[in-house]
């Protein structure tokens, strides 16, 4: 048959450990195994799929690192995988593997592929906290085929002036998006809560959601005890949950195979392409163009011309959620209307589902599945981005085939022209002086809900980019959460090895 090598998903399970304390809390390769199983249990296959694998691909845990986690868990499965590959590090490595996988059963190289990963910081932190050691299973032969690489999000220049985490960083490109959209300080706080309360109503009817709780925009947007602020604009309940145990798998097999194993066709999602892409200026205060992503589209935009489709022939759709303006971005750069009655998520999004730790695209692309399984013909997208909308990757589903088939189904990796303006890193002045202005910036929180710290990016008056801390007054912070200072003007000044800036 022509289409006996297409990629199908024909199996998923999910896995959802809420309140093991961590001596008896599951371990990795335990988790790793039941959603293995579980996914070929979900496509009425069983233990003989299993054995079957000729493929498998762990993506990166946080806090594991046994010699080969993929050949631990193939023992486990009784599988002898001619391939395994274990990810590196970020929020697309699910997508960007699932891909290549698929790319290899479309060229008769693969027959029958797992991919599983988890998630298991509440372990990690509370077992931190309590002083209990975990014995977490080590070793495997042999060393897994890297996919992607593990290179540090930030640089020491930002890691120096408090970009260094995800809660510190995203918050700058959502104040430059408010600025370029024109949208004052209320009316932007009014759109993220409507935002992700519609992500909540989703995560509410989730059974695997880490919290299945609708919330209206009000509660997810009005500082409290119980939500504090983070970094300016956000509260916690605008940041993705990073404390949970978490697992999910998927079964990829050819079309060929999947009769072979006496699948049912009902079960089958036939992947139809996929791409991904990252920013040539890799660190985020080097970016020519702090509102944009660039690489967001060309990924999603590889996978639409793979799979012979636009965004508007979408059914469903799961944007990488894990701030507000990962899905604000999504949405610009595909011209996709924020309020689209198709909905943004088909999980509840990573501050609500859950599934952080590099792992939650497993979880979308399970849940995505059975959205298709239930509606004939229908097409959806998948979408995950790495460290701060740096890279990203995309996966377009049906659960019909592709007619015609295409001749050809590598996943592509996009990446602008040389030469071209998103290609070109901005300098940044490292001893910057004189007058500046501030192009964006977040002031970050303590733990007790006071400000910390402000953080800017800026401009001299020759152009030069700088990085900036703010001087520690609190009412100064406290005014830069109340007004607008993007477009702020004020005095830059280097002294002690860094850059202050006061716009007083």
């Amino acid at each position: 048959m022509a289409d006996r090598h297409n990629p199908v998903l024909v199996g998923a399970a999910q896995l959802v450990q809420r309140d093991a304390e961590p001596a008896a809390a599951l371990e990795p390769l335990v988790m790793l195994e039941r959603v293995a199983r579980e996914a070929a249990a979900d496509a009425e296959v069983g233990e003989r799929a299993l054995r079957e694998i000729d493929t498998l691909g762990i993506v990166d845990v946080i806090g594991w690192r046994p010699q080969n986690a993929p050949r631990l868990l193939a023992e486990r499965l009784g599988a002898r995988p001619a391939r395994e590959y274990l990810t590196g590090v970020g929020g697309e490595m699910p997508l960007t593997l699932v891909n290549r996988v698929a790319q290899q059963i479309a060229a008769g190289e693969a027959r029958v592929a797992l991919v599983a990963g988890c998630n298991n910081v509440r372990t990690l932190r509370r077992a931190r906290r309590d002083g209990v050691e975990l014995n977490w299973t080590q070793g495997g032969a042999g060393e897994p085929i890297p996919v992607g690489e593990s290179k540090a999000g930030s640089s020491e220049r930002e890691m120096a002036y408090g970009l260094k985490r995800p809660t510190d960083v995203y918050p700058v490109l959502e104040n430059a998006l408010r600025v370029r959209r024109g949208l004052d300080l209320e009316t932007h706080r009014e759109r993220m809560g409507a935002l992700f309360s519609r992500f909540s109503q989703t995560a509410a009817s989730n059974p695997y959601a880490w919290f299945p709780r609708a919330r209206s925009a009000e509660e997810i947007t009005t500082p409290t005890a119980r939500n504090r602020m983070i970094a300016f604009p956000y509260t916690k309940y605008l940041n993705a949950v990073m404390e949970t145990d978490q697992a999910a798998a998927v079964l990829l097999v050819s079309t060929e195979a999947a009769r072979a194993l006496g699948i049912p066709e009902a079960k089958w999602i036939h992947w139809w392409g996929g791409a991904s892409s990252e920013e040539a200026a890799w660190f985020t205060s080097e970016r020519p163009e702090l509102a944009a992503s660039p690489a967001l589209r060309r990924a999603a935009e590889g996978a639409f011309a793979q799979a012979g489709v636009s965004a508007g022939d979408l059914d469903r759709i799961d944007f990488y959620s894990c701030f507000p303006v990962a899905v604000e971005m999504a949405c610009e750069m595909l011209e996709i209307d924020e309020a689209d009655p198709r909905g943004l998520t088909v999980t509840g999004g990573l501050p609500y589902a859950g599934g952080p730790g590099n792992n939650y695209t497993l979880h979308s692309l399970a849940a995505m599945m059975e959205k298709l399984r239930a509606a004939p013909g229908a097409k959806g997208l998948v979408t995950g981005n790495g460290w701060y909308l740096t890279k990203h990757a995309a996966t377009v589903l049906a659960s019909a085939p592709q007619e015609p088939a295409p001749a050809s189904r590598s996943a592509a990796h996009e990446r602008p022209a040389s030469g071209s303006p998103q290609a070109e890193a901005v300098a940044i002045v490292d001893e910057a002086n004189g007058r500046g202005r501030v192009e964006t910036y977040t002031v970050v929180f303590d733990r007790e809900g006071a400000p910390a710290r402000g953080i800017v990016l800026g401009r001299l008056e020759d152009g030069g980019r700088f990085l900036a801390n703010t001087p520690d007054d609190r009412a100064l912070l406290e005014a830069l959460v109340a007004k607008e200072a993007v477009g702020r003007v004020g005095a830059v000044t280097h002294r002690d090895g860094a850059n202050l800036f006061d716009p007083s």
